[in-house]
């Protein structure tokens, strides 16, 4: 079984697609879900692909830090993802293909798996074949347009794509909205660990100057409806002038 896709929409052969990047805590996913919905457009949350295949390793005794096997096992799992509505994620594992997947929704949010991700982002390998994923899933879709957000992806996974945004806020201010998740955090401690994320991320990704063509919308002074609206608008602006060269 290859990578699929669960739709409920359906459009044009070659979405519109809004390339989301941003670092921890910035709101990228939670404005990301809210600016397609608005928009009509699809999301993908490619960061849930990586927890999949991490729990998908896992079920499947591999080493999560051998770089071949695990590139190999997306070559041979089955993937599928909602792209509209209510996020739900499908795992078919090697040895059970033509059987019915697993709902790994909730169990890939689990503090256990999420432990483990990074040893299977970090391989190049398997970020090239999640990447070709995430592209053949896109243009699968019969979606108008489609959202993806995560890491590298007006870099890498979408380069060309025809709206690309760096959405950003300060560490203080993302330290605040991720205390305000949490009930109890503290907030000097969740600032700490922001800041210590951000260190990290640095050493392979700039989340605080966009590349070339990429927009940066910085939701520091912007409430979460504002910042819904700031990506809406450099969607629709791209539409426009895109009419307005086809129209030349």
């Amino acid at each position: 079984m290859n990578d699929a896709v669960n739709t409920d929409g359906s459009g044009a052969a070659a979405p519109i697609l809004v390339a989301i990047d941003g670092p921890a805590g910035s709101g990228k996913s939670s404005v990301s879900r809210a600016a397609a919905e608005q928009l009509g457009f699809g999301i993908l949350d490619t960061g849930a692909a990586y927890r999949a295949l991490a729990w998908a390793a896992l079920e499947s005794d591999i080493d999560l830090d051998d770089e071949v096997l695990v590139a190999e096992l997306i070559e041979s799992w089955g993937y599928v993802t909602t792209l509209v509505g209510e996020p739900a994620i499908e795992v078919v594992l090697p040895a059970a293909i033509g059987v019915k997947g697993h709902d790994v929704t909730d169990a890939i949010r689990d503090p256990a798996i999420s432990g483990q991700v990074s040893r299977v982002s970090k391989h190049p390998a398997v970020r090239d074949r999640l990447n070709e994923m995430f592209r053949r899933i896109v243009a699968e879709s019969e979606l108008p347009g489609v959202v993806i957000e995560g890491r590298d992806i007006t870099t890498v996974v979408a380069p060309d794509a025809p709206v690309r945004i760096l959405m950003t806020a300060s560490p203080e201010v993302r330290a605040a909205r991720r205390a305000g998740e949490m009930p109890g955090a503290d907030h000097g401690q969740v600032l700490a660990d922001i800041i210590a994320r951000d260190a990290k991320d640095v050493l392979v990704v700039d989340f605080m100057n966009p590349a070339p063509g990429v927009t940066l919308i910085d939701t520091s002074e912007l409430d979460f409806g504002q910042s819904v609206q700031a990506v809406i608008d450099v969607v629709q602006s791209a539409q426009s002038t895109a009419a307005e060269e086809s129209e030349k």
